[in-house]
């Protein structure tokens, strides 16, 4: 798994690690709260026949650096595009799963010169109304959060993920967790996810009219793909998105929990291809 190192400011020396495969225009795929480059191991193939496929680890996350510091959406935004200015990736398509929608949207919103197409997977953008799970919030408080996160067995982890599909999917979830267990769920692991959930807690309350208003102002094609059965990002969340979106489209998924993109893949995969690379994008 290739390494690029940041340079800027706060940025200067942290590491990102990413997959890279394919030939063509480059696409860029982001993951979720917790996740990384690997949860797209059943998209990036399909997609590298077409396109240029980028799937990263966000700072915090993965074999990324894991800095002791805030991480608001504006840092995953900066960071991401330093790696795009490392790589020199002038203009790219981009994909957010759940949290990395978050990410993806406020990248469009930040660089819109340089996005040329933008696809939501089971998205959380703040400014629609998302309130994150119980636990989640529970997380967030200081103390109770690293008490809680230091004690939680894998079993925690997997029935976390096991009411985020539609149906049973052990060999998935069980990928989800292991991979790259120690790392993740270390010290640094920890003191990441927590402090992601508080920074992005500020964007989603906070800045929640802003991303609004800046999300109707998008002149960038928007395909969403959403299953029915969603627990974490409910369906008219996502439906209230793409109503804002001035080309904006939305694609549904019954039998279809949290991830699309694995619960589905080769639906997903088509679709995305046929909107992220098509002249014009398909809607």
């Amino acid at each position: 798994m290739p390494e690029v190192r940041l340079r800027g400011e706060d940025l200067d020396g942290l590491a990102m690690h990413y997959l890279v495969e394919g030939n063509g225009p480059a696409v860029l795929l982001v993951h979720g709260l917790g996740g990384f480059a690997e949860s797209w191991r059943h998209n990036v193939p399909s997609l590298a026949r077409r396109a240029t496929v980028y799937a990263i680890d966000l700072p915090g996350f993965g074999l990324s650096s894991k800095p002791r510091r805030a991480y608001p959406l504006s840092f995953f935004v900066r960071a991401t595009r330093a790696f795009t200015e490392v790589l020199g990736i002038e203009r790219m398509a981009i994909v957010g799963h759940s949290l990395g929608g978050a990410v993806a949207a406020a990248y469009a919103i930040a660089y819109p010169a340089q996005v040329e197409r933008l696809a939501l997977i089971a998205a959380v953008v703040p400014g629609f109304g998302y309130q994150g799970a119980l636990a989640y919030r529970i997380l967030a408080m200081r103390g109770l959060g690293e008490l809680v996160a230091a004690l939680a067995p894998r079993a925690i982890y997997v029935a976390a993920l096991e009411r985020c599909f539609a149906r049973a999917a052990a060999d998935e979830i069980a990928f989800l967790v292991d991979h790259a267990y120690g790392e993740r769920t270390g010290l640094a692991g920890r003191s990441a996810f927590l402090n992601a959930l508080r920074g992005l807690r500020e964007d989603f309350v906070d800045g929640a009219d802003g991303y609004r208003d800046a999300v109707r102002q998008l002149d960038v094609p928007v395909l969403a793909i959403h299953g029915r059965q969603d627990p974490v990002a409910r369906a008219s969340h996502c439906a209230n998105v793409v109503d804002a979106c001035r080309r904006g489209a939305v694609r549904w998924l019954d039998a279809c929990g949290h991830f699309p993109q694995i619960e589905h893949p080769q639906v997903v995969n088509d679709w995305l291809a046929e909107f992220l690379v098509a002249r014009p994008a398909a809607l």
